[in-house]
């Protein structure tokens, strides 16, 4: 199945999650991460909003704020349609529609940080294997942003997910750049971090 058949798949079966069981993943999915020393350690993390049917960060947001954490919200930039960046997340923080109708802040450059700054970064995800592999939305958003990772420590990148969104292999590319864990409600997932040899050696095409 190709990328865009398997994402339409996937989409189909996070949004087919009652609300309850939406409301359970989440639950399950902060008791998972609080047991990572990454997340323990960490002091500035990426969140996201959750859109279409993706878990929920909603409950670890507050549990990282409680703890004196910082987190941080992906905003696109209007001028540049191919850059992100992440802006400080408070509760004051006031929320509008982007282009994509998903909530978010206002961009002032004054509060955000460079991605290099962030320890954890908490990625929406369409769907997940145990190598890694990630398959988002299609905008290339964060292979962008966080392709600097592939030679770097920080910041960890880890995937939240429902159970049901794991497939046995994700069709990467040599420019995907893979997750260090997938947190679902059920389990934690340390990840392989392999890129099939197949696809080394590959040129990004935007």
């Amino acid at each position: 199945m190709d990328r865009k058949a398997l994402r339409s798949a996937l989409r189909d079966r996070r949004r087919a999650l009652s609300e309850l069981q939406q409301e359970q993943a989440a639950a399950g999915v902060l008791q998972q991460l609080k047991q990572l020393p990454e997340f323990s350690r960490s002091r500035k993390l990426a969140v996201y909003l959750a859109n279409d049917g993706e878990i929920s960060p909603e409950c670890i947001v507050r549990h990282a704020w409680a703890e004196g954490k910082s987190c941080y919200l992906p905003v696109l930039n209007n001028n540049d349609k191919t850059k992100m960046h992440f802006q400080r997340y408070t509760p004051e923080t006031v929320l509008l529609p982007n282009r994509f109708n998903i909530p978010e802040p206002v961009l002032d450059l004054s509060l955000c940080i460079p991605a290099t700054e962030l320890d954890l970064v908490l990625m929406p995800l369409t769907g997940f294997d145990e190598s890694g592999g990630r398959l988002g939305m299609g905008g290339g958003f964060y292979d962008r942003t966080f392709a600097f990772v592939k030679t770097a420590d920080k910041p960890v990148l880890v995937g939240l997910a429902h159970e049901c969104q794991k497939v046995e292999s994700i069709p990467v590319a040599e420019w995907d750049v893979l997750m260090s864990w997938v947190v679902t409600g059920d389990k934690a997932y340390k990840t392989s971090k392999k890129l099939p040899d197949d696809k080394r050696g590959a040129t990004r095409r935007f």
